[in-house]
């Protein structure tokens, strides 16, 4: 799932500073006349966290990424006060909660905010319901309803009939799968989830991450995840912040980050990035920029491909849903027979679509068995894009240092409409301008 742009604010984190040592706030006002976080190392303190400002969107999940040290799990305790800040300000849902005193934001953690830790905080001699239950106990929900959403919780992820087992019992995974049941039980609307699966080895990684975002497809709860793995950042994350020394350096979406990053360092960081099961097609196509309407008639098709200079064109109905594709040999025939309509020629064989959300690793082979560029076609059937062949190899193609690898001139025409049309592709492709 991708939040848009201008959904509503979960989170709103605005000049957070976070700073150890036997004098904080003489540190922090050093730190505002300029002093680096070495000249407060040689004080005695640490900056923590550094000027640190960033939104999360109602239903997103928000990675906070970066080394160990660079401050990403100490920012995280600073949203729900288990840290104090030493200056700037928190809000959830609009409220301040450096305001709250000691009661309020006691309700404000057991009700809206939900914690989820790497090392799974459960009690050994509770059974795995109680454990799961814990949240609501502390909240004073009467025993059988806190059980009855104990089990709703276990069953979700995957530990229905386990409630009377103690955690020993369990592996490391399944405990896991336990306190992230208790996160859920509350039903908080915030999710902070802290190296929550990092101690886990690789498989049952990324069982927990494919059901994570299962279960947020289905929740739709607001997820702030600490991460150092860069490839589970990207997995995960609806956007990610980069954090080094305690700043952050970028926000951004995985794409983003991948293609545009804000400097060396972050470049650095995503160098060994599989590109193919980050970017989408969405994130990479051209602009259906080869078209013509389903209601338009050969005359205008064939004027047309030799405005674009190409041999064929997608055929789109209203609200640009994609019908098919004709090409200059159907369309010839039906300007012979003095046709008025593009249906003689209009075909489907041969046209691949791909979702935009569609990783470019599962696009290879489609990409490969198909002489036309694939249509890239949403859950409506609009047209939204194409992705020719020749953008999808630089999509994935890695930078050297003069920049991205320089094309074949005799495989990419100089327009740079993304055509590849060379003996090896005997069959016409359609044209699609970035």
């Amino acid at each position: 799932m991708r939040v848009q742009p201008g959904a509503v604010v979960s989170i709103t984190v605005t000049n957070v500073h976070k700073i150890f040592g036997p004098d904080p706030r003489q540190a922090f006002r050093r730190l505002q006349s300029g002093a680096t976080r070495d000249d407060l190392r040689r004080s005695g303190h640490t900056a923590a966290v550094v000027d640190a400002s960033f939104e999360v969107r109602d239903g997103e999940i928000f990675v906070i990424m970066g080394l160990s040290g660079s401050g990403k799990s100490t920012l995280v305790r600073t949203l729900n006060r288990l840290i104090e800040p030493t200056a700037g300000t928190v809000e959830i849902d609009g409220l301040d909660i450096g305001s709250l005193d000691g009661k309020a934001l006691r309700a404000l953690r057991a009700e809206k905010i939900s914690m989820v830790f790497q090392h799974f905080a459960l009690f050994p001699h509770r059974t795995v319901r109680e454990n799961a239950a814990f949240g609501l106990e502390v909240r004073r929900i009467p025993k059988a309803e806190r059980h009855e959403r104990a089990d709703e919780a276990l069953a979700r992820v995957g530990l229905d009939g386990w409630g009377d087992a103690l955690p020993d019992e369990l592996s490391g995974g399944m405990r896991q799968r336990v306190g992230l049941a208790r996160a859920l039980a509350t039903e908080a609307g915030i999710l902070l989830m802290d190296e929550a699966f990092s101690a886990l080895d690789p498989l049952i990684k990324r069982e927990m991450q494919e059901q994570l975002l299962d279960l947020q497809s289905e929740l739709q709860r607001t997820i702030v995840f600490i991460t150092h793995d860069l490839n589970e950042a990207m997995r995960l994350g609806d956007r990610i912040a980069v954090m080094r020394d305690g700043q952050i350096v970028q926000i951004g979406t995985a794409e983003e980050i991948l293609q545009e990053p804000a400097d060396d360092y972050v470049a650095s960081f995503v160098q060994d990035v599989d590109r193919s099961r980050v970017l989408t097609a969405e994130g990479v196509m051209d602009q259906p920029v080869a078209t013509i309407g389903a209601r338009e008639g050969p005359a205008a098709a064939m004027r047309r491909m030799r405005e674009l200079q190409v041999s064929a064109l997608f055929v789109v109905g209203p609200q640009q849903r994609l019908m098919g594709t004709v090409d200059d040999e159907g369309v010839a025939k039906l300007l012979r027979e003095k046709a008025r309509t593009l249906d003689g020629a209009l075909r489907r064989e041969g046209l691949v679509t791909a979702n935009p959300d569609a990783y470019l690793a599962d696009l290879l082979l489609p990409c490969a068995e198909t002489s036309l560029p694939l249509a890239v076609v949403d859950d409506r059937g609009t047209l939204r894009g194409v992705l020719p062949r020749a953008t999808l190899l630089e999509a994935l193609s890695r930078e050297s240092a003069n920049g991205p690898l320089a094309h074949d001139e005799d495989t990419v025409p100089a327009n740079g409409t993304g055509t590849v049309d060379t003996a090896a592709d005997p069959v016409p492709e359609v044209v699609a301008d970035g």
